[in-house]
């Protein structure tokens, strides 16, 4: 792998220099279902194992593999993305969190996945790895960033400060542990997230935002907090998870 320091201008100094892109061999891994755990109503944790894991690498929270199914005869492969909640180099797993209110093959997939049956995924082509000790951390988003979000606020330290806005439904919520002083808020509607947005005052010292999740609604979020609030863009990622109505859909914004 090979690693490329952030070069962009505008942003202050000190998240110029820390921010680090990682480019990864890209690997087509194929694997057994270990473990499935259904963790609410709508989201099931799947658990792989394979040796081919040995050398997998995952180095920043919203990294995304591809999760791949054969599509019905004369028809392309299925791709879905999907960050890497937890792996295990030593004990070759890798867990994935599946939303399954979706209709697509993957969530049908999820839904009746079961130990022992065979699984391929590709991936991460790359990672952006945001330093953990930034005086603060906004993490924003629908039920489809719960994973990158989990993952992230595991990984902060003490002394840092994280402010979660998640829009999810009362039966998915869960509870979100961090050794980073949290400020966790629940939010039922798009509107409201973006009203907490807009209600927020970014905190002084040098912060990252990031936020994933339906494209309209990141698109709303991406101008309120770059073009509104004036966060600097390179100290920012907003993804679009995915479109209404859209099979497969992933954008940077």
């Amino acid at each position: 792998m090979s690693i490329d320091h952030a070069t962009a201008t505008e942003a202050p100094a000190s998240t110029q220099r820390r921010i680090q892109r990682i480019r990864h061999e890209l690997r087509r891994r194929e694997l057994q279902v270990l473990r499935v755990q259904r963790i609410s109503p709508h989201f099931a944790s799947i658990t792989f194992g394979g040796e081919s894991l040995a050398d997998f690498a995952s180095a920043g929270f919203d990294d995304h593999v591809k999760f791949m199914l054969d599509g019905p005869p004369g028809t392309e492969p299925v791709r879905r993305d999907y960050t890497p909640r937890r792996f295990s180099t030593a004990a070759r797993e890798l867990t994935i969190e599946f939303a399954l209110h979706g209709h697509g093959p993957a969530a049908a997939w999820a839904a009746q996945a079961a130990p022992g049956m065979a699984a391929t995924i590709g991936g991460p082509r790359g990672s952006m790895v945001v330093p953990t000790d930034c005086d603060w951390h906004l993490l924003a988003g629908d039920a489809a960033a719960l994973p990158a979000i989990h993952r992230r606020l595991e990984e902060l330290p003490a002394g840092t400060r994280a402010i979660v806005r998640l829009q999810v439904e009362a039966a998915d919520r869960r509870a979100l542990h961090s050794a980073a002083a949290l400020d966790l808020q629940w939010l039922d509607s798009p509107e409201a997230l973006l009203q907490s947005l807009q209600a927020l005052a970014l905190p002084a010292g040098e912060g990252f935002a990031w936020a994933g999740g339906e494209a309209t609604l990141m698109a709303r979020v991406r101008d309120l907090l770059l073009r509104d609030k004036g966060h600097p863009k390179e100290a920012a990622r907003i993804s679009a998870y995915w479109r209404a109505g859209a099979a497969g859909f992933h954008e940077d914004l």
